[in-house]
């Protein structure tokens, strides 16, 4: 018989509470494969573009568990994507387990703003500390929806954006254990992303009730697991280039990493 798989570094760290059941298919889900399998850099500049056009868009936080917008100090991460073989690809890193909070976890490159620093420069300061990151590759395309993220109190702004090309990146071993990229398209394929509702008990749910459920999202891509606020930003960014709703109206729009 063979021995059960290792879970991965991001999968042991996942706190899986006892009650979860399994949630809904991808928003993607019925759309064609062959849609889902081209995309490409100037697909999610367009989406980007059209996003900044529509009225009424908010940029507010989302929510807590609760339902409410908390504050916390403001942070960056830098979704940096790059376009190789006609597909747009993603640079994620595990982070080390040196690190205070998040250990193990598949994150973007980023950190918390320093006084007197908007998001776009941390993001790009963090991805320089981080990974070694170019900065003279690096274009400015856009902002996906900040969100709170609960263990280390803070309200994460992604960046996006452009490279001229694969970029060399060198990870910082303080910080970072691995530096890979995925392509959206890899993760908008069957069997890559699933859906959670986790109940933890004597916290409360968008729906004010104690005990509530609320949907974590997962993605397993590149022998990881990759889930709370890295999934939930990788989540808008493929339904916004596919251009599908992204489940804002979801019962609770907690970031439980």
């Amino acid at each position: 018989m063979d021995p059960p798989p290792v879970p991965t570094t991001s999968e042991r760290s996942i706190p899986r509470p006892p009650s979860h059941r399994q949630g809904s298919a991808a928003p993607w889900a019925g759309l064609t494969a062959a849609r889902r399998g081209a995309l490409t850099l100037d697909l999610v500049r367009k989406a980007l573009d059209e996003r900044r056009s529509r009225s009424g868009l908010s940029h507010e936080p989302w929510p807590t568990l609760a339902g409410q917008v908390v504050g916390g100090s403001p942070a960056a991460v830098l979704v940096a994507l790059f376009e190789e073989e006609g597909l747009a690809r993603v640079i994620l890193t595990v982070r080390s387990d040196r690190l205070r909070s998040h250990r193990g976890e598949v994150a973007f490159p980023g950190g918390r703003v320093e006084p007197e620093e908007g998001v776009v420069d941390a993001a790009l300061r963090e991805a320089v500390e981080e990974v070694s990151l170019d900065p003279s590759l690096v274009t400015v395309i856009g902002e996906l929806t900040p969100m709170p993220t609960v263990a280390s109190n803070t309200v994460m702004t992604p960046v996006v954006a452009a490279l001229g090309r694969r970029p060399e990146l060198i990870a910082n071993p303080a910080e970072v254990a691995r530096v890979f990229d995925v392509a959206l398209s890899d993760l908008a394929a069957d069997g890559v992303f699933h859906e959670e509702w986790w109940s933890v008990p004597g916290r409360l749910a968008g729906l004010g009730l104690p005990d509530s459920e609320f949907p974590v999202w997962f993605f397993e891509v590149a022998g990881e697991t990759v889930w709370g606020a890295t999934a939930r930003t990788l989540m808008e960014l493929v339904c916004l280039t596919l251009g599908v709703p992204f489940p804002f109206s979801l019962p609770a729009e907690d970031v439980v990493d």
